[in-house]
């Protein structure tokens, strides 16, 4: 991969640590706001909110702007909402930091995912947003603790300010090692919301939330499931966490090499895989050798399939910035749906591994929305530059 493409997944880092560094720093931020730990909670629900609605806003604001320039100021965006964020002194002063880090982190991700794609030749745009999802992977083995250490001995403000300087680092590493990427012709704008009449884009973003909804419906629980039901002591839960995140790193780096050439029997496979070993973890998270088994194994294949369904997206559509902003606003979705369906079962009283079996029926679904899709990709001979999807191959929309 070009070292700037390198350069972005780490900015994706320090941005992804923000969206997930609540869940570390939580206490901290009830005690000194005197708010319940449920409310401090919905912050990352007002992160996800703002992803998933305001990101494709912004980035339609900036369709015309020069690449670079857009990613620079989206960043310097970001530092400022994280800044203020810092400093709060007030609740709601840190829930209007959050959203206006939210907002410059979702139509970053867009931009930087088009940026990618533009500086690798077609047969490798499956690896290109697996280095950025690969920033976002690391933000849950490292930067997720690392945020919760920070707080434990300097202050969750400390933890906030980190996150700042990290983001401001990269943006000067943006400023010297990415290159220039030219705005779009003024057509370009047309061209982007014009592909948002193709189904199959619609199909895409479908599938993608209902697959990552299913990962982070077991996820989100696993604490509660580790203790109570596989019997682990809690000093053993952040090392079960990280075992699932060296998991995702490495099935990323493996699925980000294959996903140009097996791109559609990838993701039939991968989400009949996810399916599986959901309800293989519900069946057997009694027993602690089982569970290790089922964590490591839903950590190399769940959130590893991101930077396949990203490369199906660009395929089925176009590489522009706002086709992949709302795919990062439709894997958002699922982050919200998921968990909250996971919860509803438990407080239906249907126990603490329902939302594993949520997760199952939230994959077996999108398994069931792209398999016409693999079944169209087998009748149809593919090569590298083309993938496997029977569709056509990605249009650049502008430079």
């Amino acid at each position: 991969m070009p070292l700037a493409i390198v350069v972005l997944g780490v900015a994706v880092f320090s941005l992804n640590t923000t969206e997930i560094m609540i869940a570390g720093i939580l206490p901290s931020l009830s005690a000194e706001f005197g708010v319940s730990v449920s409310a401090v909670g919905y912050l990352i629900s007002v992160y996800a909110l703002g992803m998933v609605v305001g990101g494709p806003v912004l980035t339609v604001v900036l369709l015309r702007a020069a690449r670079k320039l857009a990613l620079l100021g989206l960043l310097a965006t970001f530092v400022a909402g994280q800044a203020l964020g810092a400093v709060a002194e007030e609740f709601w002063v840190l829930v209007v930091a959050r959203i206006v880090t939210a907002l410059a982190a979702s139509a970053f991700f867009g931009i930087a995912v088009a940026v990618s794609m533009h500086l690798v030749p077609p047969a490798r745009r499956g690896r290109a947003p697996a280095t950025l999802f690969g920033g976002l992977m690391v933000a849950h083995v490292a930067g997720l603790p690392a945020a919760a250490l920070i707080d434990q001995h300097f202050g969750w403000r400390a933890s906030f300010w980190a996150v700042a300087l990290l983001a401001a680092l990269s943006a000067l590493a943006v400023w010297r090692l990415v290159p220039t990427v030219p705005a779009p012709e003024p057509t370009g704008v047309r061209a982007e919301l014009a592909a948002f009449r193709n189904g199959r884009l619609w199909a895409a973003y479908g599938t993608n939330a209902l697959v990552i909804g299913a990962i982070m419906a077991a996820n989100s629980y696993f604490a509660p499931i580790f203790t109570d039901v596989s019997g682990f002591p809690e000093t053993a839960v952040p090392w079960l966490f990280g075992l699932f995140g060296v998991g995702t790193i490495i099935g990323n780096a493996v699925m980000g090499r294959y996903a140009d050439r097996h791109l559609m029997p990838m993701l039939g496979y991968g989400f009949a895989a996810v399916a599986l070993v959901l309800a293989a973890f519900a069946l057997v998270a009694e027993d602690r050798a089982a569970t290790l088994v089922a964590v490591a194994a839903l950590g190399l294949i769940g959130l590893p399939l991101s930077p396949v369904m990203s490369a199906r997206v660009v395929q089925v559509s176009n590489t522009g910035p706002l086709v992949n902003t709302a795919s990062a606003s439709a894997v958002n979705v699922g982050v919200v749906l998921g968990p909250w369906a996971g919860g509803l079962a438990i407080d239906a009283d249907l126990g603490l591994t329902s939302p594993l079996w949520i997760g199952f029926a939230m994959a077996v679904a999108g398994l069931l929305g792209v398999l016409p899709a693999v079944l169209a990709a087998r009748r149809t001979p593919a090569t590298p530059a083309q993938h496997s999807d029977a569709e056509k191959p990605p249009t650049t929309t502008g430079p």
